[in-house]
């Protein structure tokens, strides 16, 4: 049976960029955070995002965790 593991995180932090001019899309920033622990909670991570939003030049949007595993048979 095969089995995943996670050996890699990333905190992101979505932040608003504001509207094209040109397009009228929403315009996205993404700021990283990689080598976070894998065994870090979602309300961990969250109050982190939480602490460190106020510092980023632009207003918080959403917060992703993205995970890559590794399947071993």
């Amino acid at each position: 049976m095969a089995v995943a593991e996670t050996i890699k995180s990333t905190l992101q932090l979505i932040l608003d960029e504001g509207i094209d001019p040109e397009s009228g899309k929403q315009i996205f920033k993404l700021k990283s955070f990689n080598n976070v622990k894998t065994e870090a909670t979602a309300d961990q991570l969250y109050a982190i995002a939480q602490a460190v939003a106020p510092l980023q030049e632009r207003p918080l949007y959403s917060i992703e965790r993205e995970d890559s595993s590794e399947i071993q048979g």
